[in-house]
């Protein structure tokens, strides 16, 4: 596939989105390097993530595992891509993230950790790890309560095949700018509290803010926002 024009739909959109987060990062008085854009490309198919490549993009978020593994494999000749599962994990399922992706936002238990780090192969660096976090403690969400989470990360950091960045939440969704900020402060300020208990680890990540609350997450410290909506349109479900 040759480059894709500078006017095709995804190019607009991309370049809409990186505005959007360049414009956050500026009103928050921070710089231009601060957040990195995670695209989110769970049901699009293999070659929207290729357009998205050629347009300059290489971190990638997947939620199913067999879907982003056929991915992988047609996107293989990619160079620099960087694969992210960020969907909820199940314990048959942490062999092939082990073996597949870079990062991993949704460790969530000690169990899931574990399987991770015994899996990771001996030839690949650690798997880049962030903690999800139930910020909202809402019952029908996935994540580490707050009071758990100091024994959680202390277990993971003590995992050679896992390196723990830091925190993950997909917090209840709200219309409001303050209601937003809320949540993703809390989460915040988790992660410091964290830096404070474990100074020697690289505790650097707050992967917040998706499509409707980018802004929020910037003014609240986010390093990693995770936009999907914005960049590939609405998804649909896969079978």
């Amino acid at each position: 596939m040759t480059a894709p024009s500078a006017s095709t739909p995804l190019a607009e959109s991309l370049a809409t989105v990186r505005r959007r987060l360049a414009d956050a990062l500026s009103a928050a008085g921070r710089p231009t390097t601060g957040a990195r854009l995670l695209a989110v490309s769970k049901t699009k198919p293999a070659t929207l993530v290729r357009e998205a490549w050629h347009l300059g993009q290489r971190e990638f978020g997947e939620n199913y595992v067999q879907e982003a593994l056929a991915k992988q494999v047609e996107l293989a000749d990619l160079e620099g891509i960087v694969w992210h599962f960020i969907g909820p994990l199940q314990s048959n399922k942490t062999r092939e993230v082990a073996d597949h992706f870079a990062w991993v936002h949704s460790v969530d238990r000690e169990k899931i950790a574990r399987r991770l780090n015994d899996q990771r192969p001996e030839g690949l660096p650690p798997l880049e790890v962030c903690l999800q976090v139930n910020i909202s403690a809402e019952p029908s969400k996935s994540g580490v309560s707050l009071p758990d989470l100091p024994a959680l990360a202390e277990a993971v950091l003590a995992m050679p095949r896992l390196r723990l960045r830091g925190l993950m939440a997909i917090p209840a969704p709200s219309e409001d700018m303050g209601a937003q900020r809320e949540p993703l402060a809390r989460l915040r300020e988790a992660l410091e509290a964290l830096q404070d208990r474990f100074p020697k680890a690289p505790l650097d990540t707050l992967s917040m803010g998706m499509t409707h609350d980018l802004e929020a997450a910037v003014l609240e410290g986010a390093t990693l926002v995770r936009v999907g909506t914005a960049i590939f349109g609405e998804r649909k479900s896969p079978r």
